[in-house]
C-alpha cells in the first residue's frame, strides 16, 4: 500500500532490479513501482528472434549470474525474461505492478511519487525507466504523405509480415541491421542511413564490449566502445553481408505519397518504412522536477540530478553511467548510486 520509504524506484526492468538488489543489502526501506503487468522490462516487447550479443555469463545483474540457455550461446530476449522473474523472487524485492508512476514532485522535504495507486512519499527517487516507451521518429517531410505502413522497432515482430513487399529500412545502429537482415530474406529491402554504416569487426562480440567498458570505466586509457564501431556483426548480420545486402544509402531527403525521394531528386518506390531510429529517455514522468526537461537527456553528477538533490537516474545510457543501458552495466551504476543514497541518509537522518 501506499506510504512513507527512504527511496522509491520507478521502473522494474534491469537497471530497477540492480537498484532494488543494492537497496535490500543497504537495510533501507524502499519500494520498486513497476507499469509493466509481469516482469522482464522491456525484453518482454523484443521481436522474435532478439538475443544477447554475448554469452550468459557476461551479462549478470549484481549478485546472481545468468543461468546459460540449452542449446544457446547467445540467449534469446524470453531467456532474460525468465532470468529477471528468477531474480525477482530469488531476492524477494518489493516490486509492486501494475503501478504507472504520474508525476514525481517535491512535498517539503519528500518527493511524492503519484500513482495511478496512489501516492508514495520518499527522501529519494531513482528514475529506472529506461527508453522503450519513447520510440523517436525523425521530423522528415512527406511522413504523413506516405500512403504505405510506418512501424517502428517496438512495432517489429518477425519478417513474415513483410514478404513479397518492398521495405526501407531506416537506421545505423544494431537493430536496423538485424532486422534488415531478417527482412531481407522475404522482401526487397532499400537500407537508408544518415552517416555510412560503421561495422565491427567480425570478431568483437559483446564479450570485447564489455571489456573495453570497464576499463573505460576504471578511467584506463585507451579505446571506448564507440571506436569499435556501432554495429555488432552477429551471425544473421554477417550472412547479411555474404548475400551483398548490407549496403546502405544516404538518407532520404523525404517520403513521397509512395516511397521515397532522395536529394538528388532519384525517389524508390516502396510499401512499408521500418524506423529504427532509436529512443529517447522515458522521463514525463519527472517534469514537476525538471520543467526544462525537454525529451533529452538530464544534468547530472554521477547519476544524480543537478537540478534536483532527491533524484538519480539509472540506466538510460551513458550520460546516466558508462553502459548503464547493459545488465551488466546497470549494476555497476546501482551499486554507485544506492552507497550514495546510503551515505547522505547518514549524514541527514
Amino acid at each position: 500500500m501506499p506510504g512513507s520509504c527512504d527511496v522509491v524506484v520507478v521502473g522494474g526492468g534491469q537497471a530497477g532490479l540492480a537498484a532494488g538488489f543494492y537497496l535490500r543489502r543497504s537495510g533501507l526501506d524502499y519500494v520498486i513501482l513497476d507499469a509493466q503487468p509481469q516482469p522482464g522490462g522491456a525484453w518482454r516487447h523484443g521481436w522474435e528472434s532478439l538475443r544477447l550479443f554475448s554469452p550468459a555469463e557476461y551479462s549478470p545483474l549484481p549478485g546472481w549470474g545468468m543461468p546459460r540457455q540449452d542449446g544457446e550461446e547467445f540467449p534469446t530476449a524470453g531467456h532474460v525474461v525468465d532470468y529477471l522473474r528468477a531474480y525477482e523472487q530469488r531476492y524477494d524485492l518489493p516490486v509492486r505492478r501494475p503501478v504507472r508512476v504520474r508525476q514525481v514532485r517535491r512535498v517539503g522535504d519528500r518527493l511524492a511519487v503519484d500513482t495511478d495507486a496512489g501516492t508514495w512519499l520518499a527522501r529519494y527517487v531513482i528514475s529506472a525507466t529506461g527508453t522503450w516507451e519513447c520510440p523517436y521518429v525523425p521530423d522528415i517531410p512527406g511522413r504523413e504523405q506516405f500512403a504505405g505502413r510506418q512501424l517502428h522497432t517496438v512495432d517489429y515482430t518477425s519478417p513474415e509480415h513483410f514478404r513479397g513487399l518492398r521495405v526501407v529500412v531506416v537506421g545505423g545502429g544494431n537493430s536496423a541491421a538485424q532486422i534488415l537482415a531478417e527482412v531481407s530474406r522475404v522482401a526487397e529491402v532499400t537500407w537508408v542511413t544518415l552517416r555510412p554504416a560503421r561495422f565491427m569487426p567480425d570478431d568483437v562480440d559483446a564479450r570485447v564490449l564489455f571489456g573495453v567498458a570497464t576499463r573505460k570505466a576504471a578511467g584506463a586509457a585507451g579505446e571506448s566502445v564507440s571506436d569499435l564501431g556501432d554495429i555488432v556483426m552477429v551471425p544473421s548480420v554477417r550472412d547479411a553481408r555474404d548475400r551483398g545486402v548490407l549496403r546502405s544509402r544516404p538518407m532520404c531527403a523525404r517520403l513521397t505519397e509512395h516511397g521515397v525521394r532522395w536529394a538528388d531528386g532519384t525517389e524508390e518506390s516502396c510499401d512499408v518504412v521500418i524506423w529504427c531510429t532509436g529512443f529517447r529517455p522515458n522521463l514525463t514522468h519527472l517534469g514537476p522536477l525538471l520543467p526544462g526537461w525537454r525529451q533529452g537527456t538530464v544534468a547530472v553528477e554521477g547519476t544524480r540530478s543537478v537540478d534536483e538533490p532527491g533524484l538519480y537516474l539509472l540506466g538510460y545510457g551513458d550520460w546516466s553511467g558508462a553502459a548503464s543501458a547493459t545488465l551488466v552495466g546497470a549494476g555497476r551504476t546501482a551499486k554507485a548510486t544506492v552507497a550514495d543514497i546510503a551515505s547522505r541518509l547518514r549524514e541527514s537522518p
